[in-house]
Order: C-alpha cells, then sequence, then structure tokens
C-alpha cells in the first residue's frame, strides 16, 4: 500500500484542464499537478488559472521554465534572466508560488557544447532557479530532463560542487525508457545526492497510454501473481515507479475514469525479481549495441 499519498501527479501537457477534471482529481486524493511555461501555446498558466479559480489553492504546482516564445515558434534558453522572467510571469499568471519550478530539458541548450562551458552555462540557470526559490516565487526548485545523457557527460569526473543542487529531478520512467536512459538519470541522482523523494518520474506511458501496445504485452509479469486481477495499463504505470525508482509519477488524462485506474493500480506490490530482471536484460542489449 501506498498509504494516503498515491504518488500521482496529474500532468496537463495534453489536457484540456476542465474544471471537472481538477475536481474529481481533488476528490481522489490527488494534490499535485504539473505543467509548463511553453505548454499550450505559451498560455498554460493563464488557462490553468482561469479554469481552476477558487481550487488552485488546493493543489500544489509544479511547472517548468526554459522554453521561449520566438517569432518563428519557439527555442530553449539557459539565460538567468530570462529563466527569472518567465518565474515571475508564472507566479503572476498562477496567482501563487509554485511548489516546484523545473529547469526545462536543459539538454536543448547542453547537447554538444564543452563540458567546462556547459557546466557554466547550467550553473548559471541553476542559479537563477534557486534564487528565485530563496525570493518565495517558489518553494523548491529542481531540473526535468528528457534526455539525461548530455547532462550527466558534464561530470565525467564527479559531482561539480560549483553546481547548486536540485531539490527535485524529474525524468521519463517507465518500460519504454532505454537502457542508457535510465542508467544516466539514476547516475544523475547519485550526483546530485538525492533520495528517493526527490526524485520524479513522467511520461510513463511513451506519450500515450492508447497505444496499441499497452493493450497487447502482458505487463502484468512485474506484480507478484497475487496482485495480477488488473488491466496490462496498471501494470505498466505500477513498474513505472521502478524505473528508474522514483517516488512521484507525473501522467496526463482528461478522464476520471483514467486517474482513478491509475490511482488503484498504485496500491499493487511489484515483483522486485522481475524488475531486476527486466534491468539486466535492458544492460545486455545496451552492451550488445555498443559492441556492433
Amino acid at each position: 500500500m501506498r498509504g494516503t499519498d498515491s504518488g500521482v501527479v496529474l500532468g496537463l501537457y495534453r489536457s484540456r484542464c476542465k474544471r471537472r477534471l481538477l475536481e474529481d482529481a481533488l476528490s481522489l486524493g490527488v494534490r499535485k499537478i504539473d505543467t509548463s511555461y511553453n505548454y499550450h501555446g505559451f498560455r498554460a498558466h493563464e488557462i490553468l488559472s482561469k479554469r481552476a479559480g477558487d481550487l488552485l489553492g488546493d493543489f500544489d504546482i509544479s511547472t517548468k521554465v526554459g522554453f521561449f516564445r520566438t517569432s518563428n515558434g519557439f527555442e530553449h534558453s539557459l539565460s538567468p534572466s530570462r529563466l527569472r522572467q518567465a518565474v515571475e510571469e508564472a507566479v503572476e499568471q498562477l496567482g501563487i508560488p509554485p511548489a516546484v519550478i523545473f529547469l526545462h530539458n536543459p539538454e536543448h541548450t547542453l547537447t554538444g557544447l564543452n563540458p567546462a562551458y556547459g557546466q557554466a552555462l547550467l550553473a548559471a540557470a541553476c542559479t537563477s532557479l534557486e534564487e528565485a526559490a530563496s525570493d518565495g516565487l517558489c518553494q523548491s526548485w529542481g531540473i526535468a530532463s528528457w534526455n539525461p545523457i548530455p547532462l550527466l557527460r558534464l561530470f565525467t569526473d564527479r559531482y561539480n560542487s560549483t553546481l547548486p543542487a536540485p531539490k527535485i529531478l524529474m525524468l521519463r520512467s517507465g518500460l519504454t525508457v532505454n537502457a542508457a536512459t535510465l542508467a544516466a538519470g539514476e547516475a544523475l541522482t547519485q550526483n546530485f545526492a538525492l533520495t528517493p523523494e526527490a526524485r520524479w518520474g513522467m511520461s510513463p506511458f511513451g506519450g500515450s497510454s492508447t497505444d496499441p501496445i499497452w493493450h497487447q504485452i502482458d505487463t502484468r509479469i512485474f506484480l507478484p501473481p497475487s496482485e495480477r486481477d488488473c488491466s496490462y495499463l496498471q501494470a505498466a504505470f505500477r513498474v513505472s515507479f521502478h524505473l528508474p525508482n522514483v517516488s512521484r509519477v507525473a501522467v496526463g488524462t482528461d478522464r476520471t475514469d483514467h486517474l482513478h485506474e491509475l490511482l488503484a493500480a498504485t496500491e499493487r506490490s511489484v515483483n522486485a525479481a522481475a524488475v531486476t530482471r527486466y534491468r539486466h536484460l535492458l544492460s545486455k542489449r545496451k552492451t550488445r549495441n555498443l559492441s556492433q
């Protein structure tokens, strides 16, 4: 049993963010929402505030900054001044300080850079978010990374103590995460000395819970035999808390019944031996690919 806190975070990446869904989430005990500065055409905070209204204060909101609107679409930036402005806009539009502000996919800027230069850029960006937290613009800050490999390459020797350590690290989780990404994310959590509570997962279904794979492959093998009276989708969601090991998983939905199904999945036990075997198979595949 996971207790009263299920570890489920309601993600709003594709959600229409209807008030009824938010009301239902609260009634089911979901108290955390994850969004981003750039979602919904850079109007995510405005839309959430308008539709949630008086409910907003009942949630802990996490959001992300790092992508910015341009005349041609959008771009990624680690500029401290732009990050600070985005944080201030988020607070203004939401009307309350977010619980967590994440640096959004810093690998977009860091990929291919000289490690020393990349470390300097990342340190400045992290310092900007740490200062925002100190100034009361958010309760805490972290890094959300879709591909942590470029970040890990900045710390090939050991953790750079000049870089402010994020309080939370959000990574992709679940059965769609490949071995290299999984290993890099877990190495980062060690570099930053993060406790299990400070590790969050996201996109447990690889972006689509309606993909036929979740209805054709029996993912219940990751549960003990006594826990297998559930759907393949539920089993896949449950194991996403272990690939990598995270305390929370952000998942998007517009349907209350789907949210209820996912919450029920968190009450299931996991077959640790099956997860270990799966990790071993992933590792062997990674080694084989590198040798080819």
